[in-house]
């Protein structure tokens, strides 16, 4: 271990990094000799990082393998051996001269086939998420069919959000949507008899493709020729209904699907942590780790840690640790990744949390002691904790404002559901390794597939690269099987201000709206989080099959996201009521438990509170991530999620810690996450509504009075 990690130090430092350097200094004073001598040196390095991979794993017993290959870095740097230069001018350079146009020739092969191969793989990845998604929601809930069937087009190209901002930040897409209607319609002398009522959200094309349908059973009886061009027009029609929705669900299934990983990666210490029934065969506590070995017997029923390396006893506080150590990673994480992303993009920081979120996953199954078990759950807790919530701002910047409440809940309610296919993993799979091996290889699927996502068009509108967002919006029309559209984006407010062109998280402390809400929702977050995590935590804890418990745990969570879905969308109870309510209610559901009588009954059991508890909490959970979307503005939306999450991992942190305070009283820990429920409940009431609000899209739009009242006349006569 230690030869390994001097060479690998050695490679970083002398092989990598040193060279690099003097890279950089030979291009940059523009000397050819240098500049050659480096370019050879990094031809052949390449060539030995390839040999270095394969005999890692074939030949790495060799005595003093790690030693020879610090010497052979060495050998490559000297200026008195010239190593790199040896081997390029005496071997690989007349080999390559000799090769060159054959491996050219491979090359431009490999790039079409390969280019191929991905598109249909990409394509048919995508279809089988897109359709396994559509599939589970209709069955769990038929109005998420009614609202897959409302995506439109419209909300996905109009990328600056709700009327206001679209009338501002674009020439309006409609307007190039009606000419190219009409174009169509005085083409095919076909003119639509039917009228679009005010409170129909449904496209032109959708109520012309149901008008056809109905027409073309009506004429069942015409002759054959009649029928057959009757069945092409309806297909057709069909096609320009569902065009809308087909590009834009593969890309929300998708994201949406990456949640079932995320909660495999979340939750994997509950069962990989989980302690067996054990006991010692001498009454005592053992004095070393060896004669502990000796003296306890575990069920044999499933391995962990804890079986492994004996994490009993005095040792048994190493479990919470390592989970708390996640969730600080969660922390750095977030602080890091919502800041990257509103910089650098949302697709590249995604992708890159992926990457090393499925590498510290390998190395958490591999590890050979606690110690790196511990540092690489900490690691995966900064990638991944960086990564979802990246994924969860694509994923609402892909749609329109008016399916974030929806995408929002979906993405929530497949985290509950990746927790119970994690239990169903972990039922199956026994060993606890091979446990965290197979619930980190669909990271590597989604990793594949993730390359043929785009950019986010509204991040790029609102760093004022409206062409780039063009081609992203063209590419999503192309994707709908729609023509080439003719838009022209024009650059919004916020992007003009030369003053506010690198926006960070101190504009979170400057303006005093954005400084007061931030401070409310940080708590709020942390609340959620706290109790969130401590009851969820907790169900290894609680008597009968650990399985099934834990499944329990995330099933629960699944009537709340319907409700969720119901009364953030009512404009007499909105997002901040309904919040109030679940937080409330989760607060009283905790505190309830300590005035119970011991013989309650099934119904009224503290198990029962506490997943009616859990339940609350999950749909505020819920509730808390599209409310804070909504009450930031697009340039710095990440940056305030980052934040708010940020103080989500110090619930994270101290929720493994609290099931101890039972030594005092087993009421403590369900009064601690009681207390903290109903605080948060109140606090939500001082943070203005955004239902029916339009999203600003810049700082200066905070100011503006038609960000602070409600824009839709139908919500406030309803209301």
């Amino acid at each position: 271990m230690v030869s390994w990690m001097i060479s690998r130090a050695v490679v970083l430092l002398f092989g990598m990094l040193y060279p690099a350097y003097y890279s950089y200094k030979a291009v940059k004073t523009k000397n050819v000799k240098e500049y050659v001598r480096w370019m050879m040196y990094w031809i052949v390095f390449a060539l030995y990082t390839v040999t270095e991979t394969i005999t890692d794993l074939t030949v790495s017993w060799f005595p003093l393998y790690y030693e020879l290959k610090i010497a052979f870095v060495i050998w490559l740097l000297s200026p008195y051996t010239r190593g790199a230069s040896l081997i390029y001018r005496k071997f690989l350079h007349p080999l390559l001269s000799s090769k060159e146009r054959e491996i050219d020739e491979y090359i431009v092969q490999a790039k079409e086939r390969g280019y191929e191969t991905m598109v249909n793989f990409g394509r048919q990845g995508l279809n089988l998420a897109a359709t396994a998604a559509v599939t589970a929601a209709v069955k769990s809930q038929g109005a998420i069919t009614e609202k897959l069937r409302s995506f439109s087009m419209h909300d996905l190209t109009s990328i600056q959000g709700d009327e206001p901002v679209g009338q501002r930040a674009c020439q309006s897409l409609p307007e190039a949507k009606k000419k190219t209607r009409a174009s169509a319609s005085d083409s095919s002398g076909y003119k639509n008899p039917l009228e679009k009522n005010p409170g129909d959200d449904r496209t032109d094309e959708e109520m012309e493709g149901t008008h056809s349908e109905d027409e073309a059973f009506a004429q069942r009886g015409l002759r054959r020729t009649q029928s057959m061009k009757s069945v092409k027009s309806i297909k057709g029609r069909k096609e320009i209904r569902y065009g809308s929705l087909k590009y834009r669900r593969r890309l929300t299934a998708f994201l949406v699907l990456l949640q079932v990983y995320v909660a495999c990666q979340s939750m994997l210490i509950v069962l990989v942590g989980a302690v067996p029934e054990y006991h010692i065969d001498q009454e005592g506590t053992p004095g070393s780790r060896t004669e502990l070995a000796k003296r306890v017997h575990f069920a044999d029923n499933f391995t962990s840690i804890v079986t492994e390396w004996y994490l009993i006893e005095q040792e048994a506080y190493k479990v919470s640790l390592a989970s708390s150590l996640f969730f600080a990673g969660l922390l750095i994480g977030n602080i890091t990744f919502g800041p990257l992303s509103d910089k650098l993009g949302r697709k590249p920081v995604y992708i890159s949390g992926l990457f090393f979120d499925v590498v510290f996953g390998y190395v958490t199954a591999l590890a050979p002691n606690y110690d790196i078990f511990a540092v690489s759950r900490f690691f995966v807790g900064i990638v991944n904790g960086g990564m979802a919530l990246v994924s969860f701002v694509l994923t609402q910047e892909y749609v329109g404002k008016s399916f974030w409440s929806f995408t929002g809940s979906l993405t929530n309610l497949t985290f509950a559901v990746g927790i119970a296919v994690y239990a169903l993993l972990g039922y199956c799979v026994r060993e606890w390794r091979y446990l965290a091996l197979v619930s980190n290889t669909p990271g590597v699927i989604f990793l594949l597939l993730s390359f043929m996502l785009p950019e986010s068009p509204r991040w790029l509108y609102s760093q004022g690269k409206t062409a780039e967002a063009e081609d992203v919006l063209q590419y999503i029309a192309l994707g709908n099987g729609k023509e080439r559209l003719n838009l022209k984006l024009k650059p919004s407010v916020g992007t003009l201000r030369k003053d506010e062109s690198a926006p960070g998280i101190l504009n979170l402390v400057k303006h005093a709206v954005l400084r007061w809400r931030t401070i409310i929702l940080m708590y709020i977050w942390y609340v959620c989080s706290f109790v969130y995590y401590g009851l969820t935590l907790n169900a290894g804890e609680l008597r009968g099959n650990l399985y099934l418990n834990v499944a329990l745990s995330g099933l629960v969570e699944v009537p709340a996201f319907p409700l969720c879905m119901f009364f953030i969308e009512k404009p007499w109870s909105g997002r901040r009521k309904t919040m109030t309510c679940f937080l409330i209610f989760a607060g009283f559901s905790c505190i309830f438990t300590m005035f119970l009588p011991t013989n309650a009954g099934l119904l009224l059991s503290p198990t029962s509170l506490a997943l009616c508890g859990k339940m609350m909490v999950s749909a505020a959970f819920n509730i808390v991530y599209i409310y804070t979307s909504e009450l930031y503005p697009t340039v710095l939306r990440n940056a305030g999620l980052g934040v708010c999450s940020m103080s989500c991992r110090f619930g994270g942190i101290l929720a493994p810690f609290v099931p101890s305070m039972k030594s005092l009283s087993p009421y403590v820990p369900f009064v601690v996450f009681g207390i903290s429920g109903l605080s948060a409940g109140f606090l939500t009431l001082l943070l203005p509504e955004t239902l029916n609000k339009p999203i600003a899209e810049s700082i200066e739009d905070l100011q503006s009075t038609k960000y602070q009242l409600l824009k839709n006349e139908e919500a406030e006569q309803t209301s």
